[in-house]
C-alpha cells in the first residue's frame, strides 16, 4: 500500500497527463472543426454518436449533452449497429464516431456500412493513420501522447480527449444556434438547475399568507399578525401604497430601545424603504438580492408596484433552488 503522500502525489500527476492531453488538442482546432460545427448544424435530422468500449461511454456523455443544448442526438453502440441497431441512422444524419485506435474489427465493419447510406460521417481518433481517420468526411485529432495509466494502457488521457473535443462541439453549437438560458430551461425543467430557470416568484409567494397591518397599528396587534401570517414579517400598507416592512428584527430593536411599548404604532418601529422584488421575477434572482442584503424576506409587488405577497428564504430553500 502506498502512502497518503504517494497517493496524492500519483492523483497529481493524473491530472497534470490529463491537463497536457487537453492542452494538446488546443493546435488542432482547424478547418476541421469549423467543418463538422457547419455539418451538425445544417443536419437535418439528427446526429448519431457511435464508439465501443470506454468510447462508448464518452458517446452517450456527448449525446446527453448535445440533446439538452439544442441538437438532437442519439447514441448508437458500434457492435450493437452491425448486429441490428443500424436501422437507427436515417437519411440525413450525421454519424460521429468515436475511437482511441480507429482500427477496432466492429468500427471497420461499421464504417463502410454508414458510408453506403450516404451519411456524413465524422471521427473523433486518436489515430490519424487509422482506417477510421482515412474513411471519415471530417477528421477530429483526439491523439494523446501516453495514458495517465503507469502502463499506458487503461483509457484516461485519451477518452479526457475526446471529451473535452465533444464538448467543445457541443458549446460550438450552442452559439451557433444562439442557444439561450431560456431555452436550456425548456430541456431541464426538472430539479434545481430546471428551477432556476423557471420557477418564478409568484409561483412561490402564492403559498403564503398576505401579512399586512396599517400605520397606526398597535404593536399588539402587529406582533399578532406577524404571529398568525407565520411569515417572521408584515408589510405595513397606507392608502394602498407600501410605507414600510416590521419583522423580527425590527421587533428586537424595539425591544432593546424601547421600555413602553404601549404608545408605540406600526409607523414607529417599521423599517421604510423595504427591499421588493416583482412577482413576475425569477426566483433566484430574488434569492440574489436576499444574499446580497442579508435578508431572509421580500415584498412581492406587481408591476404597477402594488403589494402582492411576501416571498420567504424557506420558499426557495423548500424548492431546492440552493
Amino acid at each position: 500500500m502506498k502512502s497518503p503522500d504517494e497517493i496524492k502525489q500519483i492523483a497529481i500527476q493524473v491530472i497534470s497527463d490529463e491537463k497536457k492531453a487537453i492542452e494538446s488538442l488546443i493546435p488542432r482546432i482547424d478547418g476541421n472543426f469549423a467543418d463538422a460545427v457547419r455539418m451538425m448544424f445544417e443536419c437535418r435530422g439528427r446526429v448519431v454518436v457511435t464508439g465501443i468500449g470506454k468510447s462508448a461511454n464518452i458517446a452517450t456523455k456527448i449525446v446527453s449533452t448535445l440533446n439538452s443544448t439544442g441538437t438532437p442526438a442519439l447514441f448508437l453502440h458500434a457492435a450493437d449497429a452491425i448486429h441490428g441497431d443500424l436501422g437507427m441512422v436515417q437519411p440525413g444524419d450525421v454519424v460521429v464516431c468515436i475511437s482511441k485506435s480507429g482500427n477496432t474489427p466492429e468500427i471497420k465493419v461499421l464504417v463502410p456500412l454508414i458510408k453506403n447510406f450516404g451519411n456524413t460521417l465524422i471521427a473523433i481518433v486518436g489515430n490519424n493513420d487509422s482506417f477510421l481517420a482515412r474513411e471519415a468526411d471530417i477528421m477530429l485529432d483526439a491523439t494523446v501522447d501516453h495514458e495517465a495509466c503507469p502502463n499506458n494502457l487503461a483509457p484516461t488521457s485519451s477518452t479526457t480527449a475526446q471529451l473535452v473535443m465533444g464538448d467543445a462541439l457541443a458549446v460550438a453549437l450552442i452559439e451557433c444556434r444562439n442557444f439561450s438560458a431560456r431555452d436550456f430551461a425548456r430541456f431541464h425543467p426538472g430539479g434545481a438547475l430546471g428551477k432556476q430557470l423557471y420557477l418564478r416568484v409568484g409561483d412561490l409567494s402564492v403559498q403564503n399568507e398576505r401579512p399586512v397591518v396599517s400605520p397606526s397599528s398597535s404593536v399588539s396587534n402587529t406582533i399578532l399578525e406577524m404571529t398568525t401570517k407565520r411569515l417572521g414579517c408584515t408589510v405595513v400598507e397606507e392608502n394602498n401604497a407600501i410605507a414600510g416592512i416590521i419583522t423580527d428584527g425590527d421587533l428586537r430593536r424595539m425591544m432593546r430601545d424601547h421600555k413602553n411599548f404601549d404608545a408605540l404604532t406600526a409607523s414607529d418601529i417599521m423599517s421604510r424603504n423595504p427591499k421588493c422584488v416583482k412577482i413576475s421575477e425569477y426566483a433566484v434572482k430574488a434569492l440574489e438580492v436576499m444574499r446580497q442584503n442579508a435578508i431572509t424576506q421580500l415584498i412581492v409587488v406587481n408591476d404597477e408596484g402594488r403589494y402582492e405577497g411576501v416571498l420567504h428564504l424557506h420558499d426557495i430553500l423548500r424548492e431546492g433552488i440552493i
